[in-house]
């Protein structure tokens, strides 16, 4: 007889009972899917500095929009704090608080903690360079180094929650999220968690970011009076990406678990899978072959095939390059099938959060289950002929969506998938 509450593996399968977003898109999970679906973009001028200062040929981002960490967290605290740490808290006192979990956790040795962050508290190192060449040694601050640390958002999300279980860090540049998910699931899998709180981080809207990016011509700079427009995935007038910043954590428990205090289920993780490109710092493998790997390896993990998957939330960050090479990866393996499938890109109107984008588009991926509806690529106005799927251009489409492949692929050529899936009448 099989036991339902293992995956075809043997293992506890894991599911998402709880969700907390905050993003250019709005400060919760709901706000923000609601300006998904409507296209109400999070890309705007920059505000966090004055980008014409440096004469930046980028000079937008996707901001979180009237940040008061005071509402989620003690001030004096806070300012030891990178932003993204300072977003994590925020994203995890939501998702806490939407598992229907108290803080400080229960059997708080069982709950781990996996949150990732792509490049960490890089303001905090650039505030304590600054004091030390303008005012001194004496004066830089003892909590910079613990400041930014890549580590400081696991951290802080332990110590709110209490959690006292593994504890661990990703940090994979624009995969970060989606592997820290994947990594997380393991602890469960391996019975050292039965809950775990976990995704991504980031706060990197900083001068030295939109310098480095723009110097890589990985920008987007032809939109800068039209910021809501500029970020196109898929659309041949794409000219690069759009920074932008934000959080998003999951709670995830064992099936098991869920049941046991009656828990809401967004979805089930099914399967998580990375490859390496070993290709080049920056550039895609142009052939799409780690991504295909990458993509195969986790539908395998959930024990699904290409024919099981309804939608796939691609990584589609709207350089011309990338989505090129991710349609070629979708169609090496998919085949003829892949023209069936719905595909699109949240960046069109969130920016690409580097660490915090997997998390966030992972949690969007359970919301297409839970809600039944996909949503749009917007901007998506001329077609190219080399990106050719089906984006599901600028509205939103109800669709029965019981499995979604959710894509992630960072510089460096780490590639990262997750597989979710709907349950059948478990709650």
């Amino acid at each position: 007889m099989k036991n339902e509450l293992v995956n075809h593996q043997g293992q506890p399968r894991v599911v998402i009972t709880g969700i907390g977003m905050i993003s250019p898109l709005g400060h919760t999970a709901a706000a923000s899917w609601e300006s998904l679906l409507r296209g109400r973009s999070g890309i705007g001028p920059i505000t966090q500095f004055d980008p014409t200062q440096f004469d930046f040929p980028s000079r937008i981002a996707g901001e979180v929009k009237n940040f008061n960490p005071k509402a989620y967290m003690d001030f004096k605290e806070a300012r030891r704090m990178s932003r993204a740490s300072q977003l994590a808290v925020a994203a995890t006192r939501m998702a806490l608080a939407d598992a229907n979990l108290p803080e400080p956790v229960p059997d708080p040795e069982r709950v781990g903690v996996l949150v990732g962050t792509g490049v960490g508290g890089f303001e905090v190192a650039d505030r304590a360079l600054q004091t030390l060449r303008g005012k001194g040694f004496n004066r830089v601050s003892p909590f910079a180094m613990t400041g930014f640390l890549p580590n400081m958002p696991s951290h802080h999300v332990s110590l709110v929650s209490g959690a006292l279980g593994p504890i661990s860090t990703v940090a994979a540049a624009c995969a970060t999220g989606t592997q820290a998910i994947g990594e997380a699931a393991e602890f469960i899998r391996r019975g050292t968690a039965d809950v775990v709180i976990t995704g991504g981080a980031e706060g990197l809207i900083h001068e030295a970011a939109i310098a480095g990016f723009g110097a890589m011509r990985a920008l987007s700079t032809h939109y800068n009076d039209r910021p809501e427009k500029a970020s196109r995935p898929f659309d041949k007038d794409r000219d690069g990406f759009v920074l932008s910043e934000g959080a998003g954590i999951l709670v995830m428990e064992s099936l098991v678990h869920a049941r046991a205090r009656q828990a809401r289920i967004y979805a089930e993780l099914l399967g998580h899978a990375s490859s390496s490109d070993a290709f080049h710092v920056a550039a895609p493998d142009p052939q799409g072959a780690g991504a295909a790997r990458a993509m195969g390896w986790t539908l395998d993990d959930g024990g699904v095939t290409t024919d099981d998957v309804d939608y796939i939330n691609a990584h589609g960050t709207s350089t011309p390059m990338n989505d090129k090479t991710e349609t070629l990866a979708i169609k090496k393996l998919f085949g003829e099938r892949a023209y069936e499938i719905p595909i699109s890109s949240n960046k069109s109107v969130l920016g690409h959060a580097m660490g915090a984008t997997g998390a966030i588009e992972a949690i969007f991926s359970a919301f297409t289950i839970h809600h039944g509806v996909i949503p749009p690529t917007w901007n998506y106005e001329t077609p190219d002929l080399e990106c050719d799927l089906d984006y599901v251009p600028n509205a939103p489409r109800r669709a029965d969506v019981r499995v979604v492949l959710s894509n992630s692929f960072g510089l460096g050529g780490q590639n990262a998938c997750l597989t979710l899936g709907r349950m059948n009448n478990e709650q």
